[in-house]
């Protein structure tokens, strides 16, 4: 096999996932480590033979039945495969040793460079990657954190009802001027300099009278009108509008109004109730479902502020360097998350870059987070138990109509947990920081926790 050996660097070089001699770990940066090492040739002679005479037991060839192909004429075409899949295996084999033996935490592949140091009858070679940080959980007792808090009451759960009627709306003839908060079905055109212009015009086109769908000079022109009415009007597009040959440009539009339909929201009844999932229409039932629902909610958004606050706290207490591979690693799946989510809403990706970069610092924060919170929980004991995990799968399972049938499913298969044994975690890390920092209760409003503020 000697006719392949010239290539031998090349082919450590290029071992793909590989992860001698020992060598001494030498640091190129925070994280980033090299290690020299070296492979006897005899050794990779002696698997290579090994492989050939391996392959010679099945390998065709023209002229001969399967296993009586000449073992030279199998090493002639099959050589340098075999070759490079011992060195590959024997690099791998000498970085694992060398893993091991120093007790490194590896974070990612390793890159495997030629290397000049070996001496006769050796393969030299480098491997350059990367560790996890080492990471020892400081003290976040300065830290000051932000508990805001809110009782479900009488009033929110009318607010809520109010939503949830606005959710059912339906429209009526109004038999009068619009105004605002009505429906318009109009037709319209557009003229630039007299002539029509792309994306101008619009038949039993649907508008809500203050929603804010239209530019404001067309906004204006929809406020008192009623059925049959016909107006010619200007609107001025603003100068960083997304079409380049109307932004900033004056055009002109006539419009005509077919209907105008006043909102009617429904009654709060039966019919309301049984709409809600209250099969037999039970108004007390159903303002009770209510609270349920609002009352989780709440709980959620309040605590998801919290564990906002206590993570922060933790990177800033603990500012680490993080693995550029599992930053990278990270930024790949997020961009593929972003990619099936633009699918499922119909978009074409093919025509929508998505770049991994994008998510860079995103990616960045949850590998510190990840590394911070696995640390924490094992060096303070913060394990999820059986039951924290159980009541997290009941809370989920409490939505359905059939809560048993959840909480069935989730155990028929370990591997359903997981997302419920994380959040035990992370509750449980949380925990732990409200115990030790500066922590103050702060009410929060309503709509300030919901959203709902303008």
């Amino acid at each position: 096999m000697t006719d392949i050996v010239t290539t031998e660097q090349e082919v450590a070089a290029g071992a793909v996932g590989a992860l001698g001699t020992p060598g001494a770990v030498g640091a190129l940066g925070a994280l980033e480590r090299r290690i020299d090492m070296t492979v006897a040739l005899a050794e990779i002679d002696k698997d290579v033979d090994q492989r050939l005479k391996h392959m010679s037991r099945t390998v065709k060839m023209a002229g001969f039945r399967p296993g009586k192909v000449p073992l030279k004429m199998v090493a002639q075409q099959y050589g340098h495969q075999a070759r490079s899949e011992a060195i590959g295996a024997a690099v791998e084999r000498a970085f694992g040793e060398q893993v091991r033996a120093q007790n490194l935490r590896v974070a990612g592949y390793p890159r495997i460079e030629p290397s000049g140091l070996a001496a006769e009858g050796q393969l030299g070679f480098s491997a350059v990657f990367e560790v996890y940080p080492d990471i020892v959980p400081a003290d976040v007792a300065g830290q000051s954190i932000e508990k805001v808090t809110l009782t479900v009451g009488e009033a929110e759960i009318q607010q809520t009802l109010d939503v949830l009627r606005k959710q059912r709306t339906t429209y009526v003839d109004a038999g009068r001027p619009s105004q605002k908060e009505d429906r318009l079905v109009i037709d319209f055109t557009g003229r630039k300099g007299g002539e029509e212009f792309a994306g101008g015009k619009a038949t039993d086109y649907t508008v809500m009278v203050g929603g804010g769908m239209m530019l404001p000079d067309f906004e204006t022109q929809l406020d008192g009108v009623k059925p049959g009415d016909t107006k010619t009007f200007d609107v001025t597009f603003p100068a960083d509008y997304h079409a380049a040959d109307l932004a900033g440009q004056a055009v002109q539009f006539d419009m005509t109004v077919k209907k105008v339909e006043a909102p009617m929201l429904p009654e709060v009844d039966a019919e309301f109730a049984k709409a809600l999932g209250i099969t037999d229409g039970d108004l007390v039932k159903m303002h009770d479902e209510v609270r349920s629902n609002l009352e989780r909610e709440v709980k959620k958004r309040l605590q998801a502020r919290v564990k906002n606050q206590v993570m922060e706290a933790l990177l800033t207490v603990n500012p680490i360097d993080v693995p550029k591979a599992l930053v990278e690693a990270e930024s790949q799946q997020m961009a593929d998350a972003s990619r099936k989510d633009l699918e499922s809403r119909g978009m074409n990706v093919k025509s929508i870059p998505v770049e991994a970069s994008w998510f860079t610092d995103q990616a960045t924060r949850r590998v510190k987070l990840g590394l911070l919170l696995a640390e924490v929980v094992k060096t303070k004991d913060l394990h999820a138990k059986p039951e924290q995990v159980r009541a997290i799968v009941d809370d989920f399972a409490a939505t359905f109509e059939d809560p048993k049938e959840v909480v069935r499913w989730y155990y028929s298969q370990p591997q359903r947990l997981a997302e419920a044994e994380a959040l035990a975690l992370e509750n449980n890390v949380v925990e732990w920081v409200l115990a030790s920092a500066q922590v103050t209760e702060k009410p929060i409003g309503f709509d300030e926790l919901m959203g709902n503020e303008a």
